[in-house]
């Protein structure tokens, strides 16, 4: 991959970057189940629940995928005055990057789009959508509340991230142009349609192949054919360059000075949902940040390979780009937060991996704890260990503990060959982390009966199981401790 260490490079630089964006946000619920038998009322499979994931989509997302990059992001966007739309609100607030500029009307709902998922496949997308001309005053006030927001001096680019619902109509446009070029911003757009004129003198638009094809009217079947489409393109709606995301055929960036194709990562897809909104997220972060073209659309084509390989709408964090270019280590991505995590065990799972889950506090580690470990990586295919933090281990030990830090910690436990993530949590018992994350295997030492063992019971009423692992005797940190005390 070129450039990769100037790519490296520019990571830390996203977190210094501010980005606006406006569009249609919507409300994304995925229903995931298996599916073990088909309907005798009609031909179609029965979809067994097990649970229900909600986030946001469009301009929503754009701003989620921003905030995993830390880049800082103000949202403007129409919700409805209802419980889709508060839903929608609560989710956004969670982002610790992002702040809310969302208009509530009661002219029209809050767009729902549910998916149902098993085995990593969607099987039906149901829309809740009542699609309605929003009022020219409610308009008029975003735009103009848009413009004094990327006036500031804190905000180096503009996203317009369209999906047709009526935010983004010829006006909202055309005033969110004027504002971006008085203030010398940088407009990208995601755009929707036939008509490009719409963004007449943006700076980047991102269609994608078929979107390309269509609203230039010309074939797009080749590199060639894909930098004429974005030439005329370009030359007819006076736009600054195109980036065509193109699947499997990677990526392609047009303007007047540059013609480069960027290759796909070679990565399993799973789930195209959001896609687009990663790339142009991590399109305007970079050229926020200061990055040249080319490569700020290089790191969103990274960034496009890891979205895909997820399941569901989601969003690529600094950390998992850091680590696909080379820049952090195996050791330092095992450890993970809980947020993470979830992304984390949502791919493993698409791929129909299991997932166990231990933990403990590893103040110093000792063949029983490798035993342990090593027991529990051979029960599942992917492990996690959940490690109590600083605080929780005084609760639980006494003064005095623990000896190592939480950090010191981690990265013991993560440099073992059968961990494959690690992740704190600083409750005294695990519980809450264990219903978070519904684990496959739970596994405890054999010091502990079947019904002791915190979070048991809930695993195996979803039909996981316990495995108590064998214990290695004449092993135990507080006997160590001792030990040392005494010499």
């Amino acid at each position: 991959m070129k450039n990769t260490s100037r790519l490296i490079d520019w990571l830390d630089r996203l977190a210094t970057a501010n980005v606006v964006c406006v569009g249609d946000v919507m409300l994304d619920r995925f229903v995931y189940g298996d599916v073990q038998r088909i309907s005798p009322e009609a031909p179609i499979p029965v979809l067994h629940i097990s649970r229900e994931d909600v986030t946001v989509g469009g301009a929503g997302n754009v701003a989620r995928n921003l905030s995993a990059l830390g880049t800082g992001a103000r949202l403007f966007g129409v919700v409805g005055d209802d419980a889709a739309g508060r839903e929608a609100g609560t989710v956004l607030s969670a982002e610790p990057s992002v702040t809310l500029s969302l208009t509530v009307t009661d002219a029209c709902p809050t767009i729902v789009k549910t998916r149902f998922i098993a085995g990593g496949q969607q099987l039906l997308r149901t829309d809740e959508e009542q699609v309605s001309a929003l009022t020219d005053d409610l308009l008029a006030r975003l735009s103009g509340d848009l413009a004094e927001a990327v006036s500031g001096p804190d905000w180096g680019a503009l996203v317009l991230s369209d999906y047709g619902k009526g935010v983004l109509n010829d006006a909202t446009i055309l005033a969110a142009l004027n504002a971006a070029r008085a203030a010398d911003v940088p407009v990208i757009v995601d755009p929707k349609g036939l008509d490009f004129e719409r963004y007449r003198g943006a700076d980047i638009i991102t269609p994608n192949r078929r979107e390309l094809a269509a609203a230039s009217r010309m074939p797009t079947d080749t590199d060639s054919q894909v930098v004429a489409a974005a030439r005329h393109l370009i030359g007819s709606c006076e736009l600054g360059a195109v980036i065509a995301t193109r699947g499997a055929g990677g990526m392609t960036v047009v303007s007047d000075a540059v013609e480069v194709h960027l290759q796909a990562s070679a990565r399993e897809v799973f789930d195209v949902s959001g896609a687009g909104d990663t790339v142009v997220a991590t399109v305007a972060a970079g050229l926020a940040a200061g990055m040249a073209l080319v490569d700020a659309a290089e790191l969103a084509n990274i960034a496009a390979g890891l979205v895909v390989a997820k399941v569901g709408t989601a969003v690529v964090r600094r950390e998992e780009l850091a680590d696909c270019l080379g820049g952090a280590p195996e050791l330092a991505t095992k450890i993970i937060d809980q947020a993470a995590l979830q992304d984390l065990i949502a791919q493993w799972r698409a791929r129909g991996l299991t997932v166990g889950f231990t933990n403990g506090c590893f103040d110093i580690v000792h063949p029983g704890h490798i035993s342990l470990i090593e027991q529990a990586s051979a029960a599942c295919d992917r492990l996690i260990v959940a490690l109590n933090d600083d605080s929780s281990v005084g609760r639980l030990k006494g003064a005095g503990r623990p000896v190592q830090t939480e950090e010191a910690r981690a990265r013991v436990i993560a440099s073992l060959a059968g961990v494959d993530g690690v992740v704190l949590f600083g409750e005294d018992r695990p519980l809450e982390l264990i219903e978070a994350i519904r684990p496959n295997v739970l596994v405890k030492g054999a010091d502990y009966a079947i019904d002791e063992v915190v979070g048991g019971d809930l695993v195996t009423s979803y039909g996981g199981r316990v495995v108590l692992a064998k214990l290695i005797e004449g092993f135990s940190t507080t006997d160590t401790i001792s030990r040392i005390a005494e010499e």
